[in-house]
């Protein structure tokens, strides 16, 4: 039975994802702050497994981690998934903390937790797994005010390389699925701030379809990987967006 840790597992596409996962047969583990959500997700699912950590928080991810591993066996994929995006503006607009608060978890919750699965994966046996990071269509073609989100998404891609290069002696795969727009109630809001900007919003596409997208790159044999997989809504700008 495969084995499966979801950050920012509570809503949105971490939600959906964990959920097919579930119905698929994995053992799952769902990652988040709020640990009612986590629990309303799990209930009825004997192959969930509630983790409530913040990404943030080194003591807890490897914690979390540890727990997981303890109760599955093993851990055979990291979908790491948490991020947030916080008030946008043109970069003398956004406020500071806003600044730090994107970058504490969009980068350094991903690094805690692909590090945390890293070293799991590379001493487990048999040795191995995957890891796969959600980066974001603005790695590639930024959303207007969000200098705070694309910096960090694009760090997403600096690290999904570093990983697949550094886990290849390993066993340990890396990849990244870029997403834009699946409808999550982030992307709603995003889109009701671009209307009232005088800006059309951004094309959507249903959330189980990002969901599938993880499934296919988590469902590859260990002799195959999707380095970076771009799923977006069939109308949406990709290059010179905005």
């Amino acid at each position: 039975m495969k084995s499966i840790l979801i950050t920012g597992a509570s809503s949105g596409i971490g939600r959906a994802t964990a959920e097919l996962f579930l119905a698929e047969g994995w053992t799952v583990g769902v990652l988040a702050r709020r640990g009612d959500l986590l629990d309303a997700l799990a209930n009825g699912h004997e192959r969930a497994i509630p983790l409530v950590a913040d990404v943030t928080d080194p003591e807890a991810v490897e914690a979390a981690f540890d727990r997981f591993c303890t109760q599955a066996g093993r851990l055979d994929v990291l979908f790491n998934n948490a991020g947030i995006f916080a008030p946008g503006g043109t970069i003398d607009e956004i406020a500071l903390e806003d600044w730090f608060r994107s970058v504490n978890v969009n980068l350094n919750g991903m690094f805690l937790c692909a590090r945390a699965a890293f070293a799991r994966m590379r001493r487990q046996e048999p040795q191995g797994g995957r890891i796969i990071n959600n980066g974001s269509i603005a790695a590639h073609a930024p959303r207007p005010n969000s200098v705070h989100y694309t910096a960090t998404k694009h760090a997403i891609t600096g690290l999904t390389r570093s990983l697949s290069l550094d886990g290849r002696g390993y066993g340990v795969a890396a990849g990244q699925i870029d997403i834009g727009n699946a409808r999550t109630e982030m992307v709603a809001g995003l889109n009701k701030a671009a209307l009232e900007q005088g800006r059309d919003p951004d094309p959507t596409m249903g959330v189980a379809d990002a969901a599938r997208s993880v499934l296919h790159m988590a469902s590859l044999p260990a002799d195959a990987n999707v380095l970076f997989m771009t799923v977006m809504a069939t109308t949406m700008a990709y290059v010179g967006r905005g």
